[in-house]
């Protein structure tokens, strides 16, 4: 898998990809994370990116011009399954959004900054807008390391124990059931005597009980999804 971001801060998205799962998935070749420094697609000596809002609105706008020839490029070198926006009024991400994302070959996450872009970005190139929430950052970058972050660690043969992110919350509509470790007494706390049983039907069982139980009462609204 290949995944190109397309930014004006590449320095925000060093860290992130450079640690833990997302690093061991490059290590083995399962996926390339490619990030490109829109500025580099500007024409003018400034390198501009971003010009005032037709309408007098406050703030600055990110232009169609250099995000256009970024975005034509790459889609000349190879096709793209999703040219992805991360905007606060875009899809909110859920679970199986990053599974759909996972079974692709290449993507484009676009990162806005200032106002966001020129909504004719939106209307002609974007094919997918996401939100991470109903909040404002102060540029997608973040949004687009939760996204990346979401997508990779699910990718065949990036985790070892594929099972274990096939139990994760939101795989089946519910969250998980609470996990426990040695040892099996702590400070006088006991781990459920289901789960030392031995009996894998009935730790099965609990653990669809604990799911469902902990679902409503934290998240009832993934029931009524």
């Amino acid at each position: 898998m290949r995944i190109d971001i397309l930014t004006i801060h590449p320095e925000l998205l060093e860290s992130p990809f450079n640690h833990s799962i997302i690093k061991r998935a490059k290590q083995k070749g399962l996926v390339e994370i490619v990030i490109h420094n829109i500025r580099d697609y500007s024409t003018d000596k400034h390198k501009s990116v971003d010009d005032y809002a037709f309408g007098g609105d406050a703030g600055m706008v990110m232009m169609c011009d250099p995000i256009f020839r970024c975005i034509e490029k790459l889609k000349a070198e190879r096709h793209y399954d999703e040219v992805i926006y991360v905007t606060p009024d875009g899809k909110t991400l859920k679970q199986g959004i990053s599974n759909r994302l996972a079974t692709f070959e290449n993507i484009i996450i676009l990162c806005g900054h200032y106002k966001g872009v020129d909504h004719r970005i939106r209307e002609h190139l974007v094919t997918l807008e996401i939100s991470i929430g109903d909040y404002v950052l102060s540029g997608g970058e973040l949004a687009a390391a939760v996204i990346v972050d979401s997508v990779v660690r699910i990718v065949p043969g990036v985790i070892s124990d594929e099972t274990s992110a096939l139990t994760d919350s939101f795989q089946d509509g519910l969250l998980a059931p609470p996990v426990y470790t040695r040892p099996a007494v702590y400070n006088g706390w006991e781990v459920p005597a289901v789960l030392l049983s031995g009996n894998f039907k009935e730790i099965s069982k609990w653990q669809e009980d604990q799911a469902l139980s902990r679902t409503k009462l934290l998240r009832p609204d993934l029931l009524n999804d």
